[in-house]
């Protein structure tokens, strides 16, 4: 009975009639040609999955932003995480998307494959679970991710200094999106009238982080869900804002986000994490968009290992 009520309930966000009603709604309204970007990576996949772009009126322009933490990270940080792998009492520990990422010479793949121990792990807790289970190595986590992800970095962290456990260790390299979201608007290169924001990350820091750029840019911001419908209606609620002379920042997502997002998640990240500028691939320094380990827990940063870096 759960699968049934699970499959109906993934059923209802993705109504063909729904659908073709909403489609008509936004052709109703959409007047002028506009352009809304999407910053997150899994919105990305399902409006090409769904081939919404084909859908919507070719006065409205979809176009895709740093979306992916994968592909944000510079080069030098996955040649830092494979120099720490080449060492012998080393194991680190990784998200399975990280795995195939080139660095300047290897992978964390072409690593494993001539023996160092790297292994995949499904959560943060799993890698603390192999630094207990390993107490004469030192156990590295690759802290790759937005603001979905430093959470759990930051809570097995928690957990490492309240069960003393040494040997574990973050190599960090956490980004923040909303300055990411001014840097976009701040370089002038693209004509965004619209955002479409990311519902995972706003899960955690909630729809308020995104105001700046309703109040300082006059630029239209909706929170979406990641269905077909979600979208659909998030464009609506967009090209109605656009239509109507609005910049607001509204919630689509309102069954997962709240306006002050999660206050126990963003808590942890305080208190481990402070905010520092940060390098993005392919857009360069962004200022405040990182996150640090704050002195407190440096005995967990993977930076004080001093290897040689592949150039």
């Amino acid at each position: 009975m759960g699968g049934n009520n699970r499959l109906k309930y993934i059923d209802e966000y993705r109504n063909k009639e729904i659908a073709q009603r909403t489609l008509q709604e936004i052709k109703n309204i959409s007047k002028k040609r506009v352009n809304l970007m999407e910053v997150c990576g899994t919105h990305t996949v399902n409006i090409f999955r769904n081939g919404i772009k084909k859908m919507l009126p070719t006065n409205i322009n979809l176009i895709s932003g740093p979306g992916c933490p994968v592909c944000v990270t510079p080069i030098r940080y996955i040649d830092e995480i494979i120099a720490l792998s080449r060492e012998s009492d080393f194991i680190i520990t990784t998200f399975g998307d990280m795995i195939k990422v080139p660095g300047s010479t290897s992978t964390l793949e072409k690593e494993k494959a001539n023996g160092s121990d790297i292994r995949v792990v499904y959560s943060t807790l799993d890698a603390l679970e192999v630094a207990r289970n390993n107490p004469s190595k030192k156990i590295v986590f690759m802290g790759v991710g937005f603001e979905t992800t430093s959470p759990t970095i930051a809570s097995a962290i928690l957990k490492a200094d309240e069960e003393k456990i040494n040997n574990f260790f973050v190599l960090s390299v956490g980004k923040v999106i909303p300055p990411a979201m001014r840097a976009l608007l701040e370089s002038g290169e693209i004509n965004i009238n619209g955002f479409i924001c990311p519902g995972h990350v706003s899960t955690i820091i909630g729809s308020r982080p995104y105001n700046f750029i309703a109040a300082q840019y006059s630029i239209p911001c909706v929170v979406s869900g990641f269905e077909p419908l979600d979208i659909l209606q998030t464009v609506f609620m967009l090209t109605k804002q656009i239509e109507e002379g609005r910049a607001e920042v509204e919630i689509q997502y309102k069954r997962i986000v709240k306006p002050e997002g999660n206050k126990i998640a963003l808590e942890k990240v305080s208190r481990v994490f402070k905010i520092v500028d940060s390098e993005w691939r392919g857009i360069g320094n962004i200022p405040l968009s990182g996150l640090e380990m704050k002195d407190k827990y440096a005995q967990f940063n993977a930076r004080k290992f001093k290897v040689e870096v592949e150039e």
